[in-house]
């Protein structure tokens, strides 16, 4: 069996993205994608399992050619969102799916030694919580993006809703890293506060927390919350950036302390948001952007 040091599950998207300057159509999107190429900029043994139809596993080639290895669950369709933003503020957005490649089947998981594995869904289409306990029975550690619960989409019109999850305390639980941003962690907590927020799912059984915002990103780690600012100087690639972030997060905490992790990731999620699409630095572009920080 293979060994990975990280292994991203979730959804490849194909984005339609609308914003005041203009639109882009055809945007490839999601953890598998930004996360996995995040996490391979640090020399990590990276794959990815996603589901996706066999007409577009075109787009999967880049992580192929960049040492990332892919394992497809073969679909009738390819998930695709519609992503709004009506103002400039690049965090306000309205958002839509409109294909679905449906959820992962545990018997189809590819046989993988026991690692750490990242469940990046897109939205609540991708998992469920019968999957994670399986991984979990079967010795896989498990990082989750609480987004792919908070994102509950309308089975007629496509519409996904940011709603709160009943089984959040045990899929915090499940896991020993929790990902998520301010917006859900204000509906999955009822505080906006990102120390409290942190703290809260803390107490749910989370090992280390990690809060995305415009600003920055934070990290509770046994009672203690750390915080590194985003030093974009643009946000041209804004798509991406929570998943950029975590998959740089844990790919340096591997060999790293919470601190110099945070750090890590912040500099190379600020540098990928200058330039739309996945990351494509250095490590020395990442060194440089932490020592300028």
């Amino acid at each position: 069996m293979n060994r990975y040091d990280i292994v991203f599950v979730g959804h490849v998207s194909v984005d339609e993205i609308e914003t005041p300057e203009g639109s882009a159509h055809g945007v490839p999107g999601g953890a598998p994608l930004f996360g996995a190429y995040a996490a391979r900029g640090a020399k990590k043994k990276i794959a990815v399992v996603t589901r996706m139809s066999e007409e577009d596993k075109h787009i999967l080639e880049p992580l192929k050619a960049n040492s990332i290895d892919v394992y497809l669950q073969a679909s009738s369709s390819t998930t695709h969102l519609r992503v709004v933003h009506p103002t400039g503020n690049v965090d306000e957005r309205l958002m839509y799916q409109t294909g679905d490649a449906g959820f992962f089947e545990v018997a189809d998981f590819p046989r993988l030694e026991a690692g750490l594995i990242h469940l990046g869904a897109l939205t609540g289409r991708e998992f469920t919580l019968e999957m994670m306990r399986d991984l979990r029975q079967r010795g896989f550690r498990l990082s989750v993006d609480m987004q792919g619960f908070v994102r509950q989409v309308d089975p007629e019109s496509g519409v996904i809703h940011f709603r709160d999850v009943p089984a959040k305390k045990e899929i915090a639980g499940l896991c020993d890293i929790v990902k998520l941003d301010e917006v859900e962690a204000e509906i999955l907590t009822g505080t906006y506060d990102p120390e409290k927020a942190a703290a809260l799912i803390e107490a749910w059984g989370a090992l280390e927390t990690i809060l995305t915002g415009s600003d920055g990103a934070f990290v509770r780690y046994k009672g203690h919350t750390f915080f590194r600012r985003f030093s974009n100087r643009n946000s041209e690639g804004r798509t991406g950036r929570g998943d950029t972030t975590m998959g740089a997060y844990l790919a340096w905490r591997i060999d790293h302390d919470v601190q110099e992790s945070l750090a890590f990731a912040a500099a190379l999620a600020s540098i990928k948001m200058e330039t739309p699409g996945p990351f494509r630095g250095s490590l020395n572009d990442v060194f440089a952007r932490m020592d300028k920080s």
